[in-house]
C-alpha cells in the first residue's frame, strides 16, 4: 500500500493585487456589513461575489485550492501528521473539570451551611427538593441552557485555556467557510453573548453563516457534492484548529454530530461516510496550515469583537503577507 505525503502550495486567486487598493476593498465590506445588519442574506453574498472581479477587491472568497477528492486511508493521514482518533473524538475535559469542581463546592457549600445555620433534616430535604424542582425545569423548558449558561461563563472566567480554545475554534470554522465561498454572517464567543445577541439559553459560541443555498438544497432532498465538500470542511475546522494548536480536540462534539446525522440522512454507507470524512479532515488540516498566520490574526480581530467585513479584511490582508513572504 503506497502513501502520498500532500505538500503543495494552496493560493488564495491572484496575486497581483497590492495594498493600494485597500480602500475599494474596505468600502465593499462595509456595505457587507450594512447589508448583513439589515439581515439582507442574498444582497450580502451578491456583493461579495460581484466583488471578486473588482480590482483590489476581494480575492480569497471560495478561491482555496483544495486537495483532490479520492479515498484516502489512515496512513495518508499520519503520512500527513493527522492522527484521526485524537481530532474526531473531542472530550471538554476542562469545562468537565470545572463542572465536576462546582459540584464537589457545591455539596461542601452545603454541608457548611447545615452546620452553620443548623438545619434540621426537614429543612434540608425542602432547600434539596426546590433544588432538583429548578434543575428539572431548566432541563426540560430550556434544555440545560441556565446551566449551560452558568458553566460557560464559568469557565471563560477562570480558565484562560478555555478561553483561548474557544475563540481559535471559532476562527477556525470563521475562516474555512470563507477561503471554501461560505460567507460568514455573524459570531459569538460565549454562551453569555449568544444569550444577549440572538436572546436564547440554548445557544452556545459559534459562527453563522450566509446558508440559503445550502438550505434550498437540503430541503430539496438532493444535495450537491460541492456544498457537502464545503458543509463537511466547515463543520470539521474547529476540531482540526484545536487539533493543530493543542495536539488534540476537546470541542466540537455537536459539529462532529451534526456532519455524521448529515451524512446518514444522505443514505452514505459506512464506508462512503469515512471516505468523505477522510478526505474533509485532511483539506481542512492543509488548508489552516497554510493559513496560519490569516488564522492567528482572524481570531485576535474576533477576540476584540471586530464586524464581519473587518474579519474579513483581516484575512484578506494576512493572505497578502502570506503571498509576499512566499515570494520573497
Amino acid at each position: 500500500m503506497s502513501c502520498t505525503l500532500i505538500n503543495f502550495k494552496i493560493t488564495c486567486g491572484p496575486t497581483s493585487e497590492t495594498r493600494g487598493n485597500a480602500s475599494v476593498r474596505k468600502q465593499v465590506l462595509e456595505k457587507l456589513d450594512n447589508e448583513l445588519a439589515k439581515g439582507d442574506e442574498r444582497a450580502a453574498l451578491s456583493l461579495v461575489k460581484q466583488s471578486l472581479t473588482q480590482p483590489g477587491a476581494l480575492r480569497c472568497f471560495g478561491a482555496a485550492r483544495q486537495v483532490p477528492q479520492r479515498l484516502y486511508t489512515l496512513d495518508e493521514l499520519k503520512l500527513n501528521g493527522i492522527e484521526a482518533a485524537s481530532l474526531l473524538s473531542p472530550v471538554d475535559t476542562t469545562l468537565g473539570s470545572i463542572e465536576r469542581n462546582l459540584q464537589i463546592a457545591a455539596v461542601l457549600g452545603g454541608v457548611a451551611a447545615w452546620n452553620a445555620f443548623e438545619l434540621n433534616p426537614q429543612q434540608l430535604f425542602y432547600i434539596s427538593l426546590g433544588l432538583l424542582f429548578f434543575w428539572t425545569l431548566d432541563l426540560i423548558s430550556f434544555g440545560g441552557g441556565i446551566a449551560g449558561l452558568a458553566l460557560d461563563t464559568i469557565g471563560h472566567t477562570i480558565s484562560q485555556k478555555y478561553h483561548n480554545r474557544v475563540i481559535q475554534h471559532e476562527a477556525g470554522h470563521f475562516l474555512i467557510a470563507y477561503l471554501l465561498g461560505i460567507l460568514p454572517k455573524s459570531y459569538t464567543l460565549s454562551s453569555l453573548e449568544a444569550l444577549s445577541k440572538e436572546g436564547s439559553l440554548n445557544v452556545q459560541a459559534g459562527t453563522n453563516f450566509v446558508d440559503f443555498e445550502f438550505v434550498e438544497e437540503t430541503n430539496a432532498g438532493k444535495m450537491s457534492s460541492t456544498m457537502l465538500n464545503r458543509f463537511s470542511c466547515i463543520a470539521l475546522a474547529g476540531v482540526a484548529t484545536e487539533y493543530l494548536l493543542y495536539g488534540y480536540a476537546e470541542g466540537g462534539l455537536a459539529d462532529i454530530n451534526k456532519l455524521d446525522g448529515l451524512l446518514k440522512s444522505l443514505g452514505f454507507t459506512q464506508k462512503k461516510a469515512d471516505s468523505q470524512l477522510r478526505w474533509a479532515v485532511l483539506n481542512t488540516i492543509l488548508l489552516l496550515r497554510r493559513h496560519e498566520e490569516a488564522r492567528a490574526k482572524l481570531a485576535d480581530a474576533m477576540s476584540k469583537g471586530m464586524s464581519v467585513g473587518s474579519c474579513i479584511n483581516v484575512i484578506e490582508e494576512a493572505v497578502d503577507d502570506e503571498d509576499l513572504a512566499q515570494n520573497q
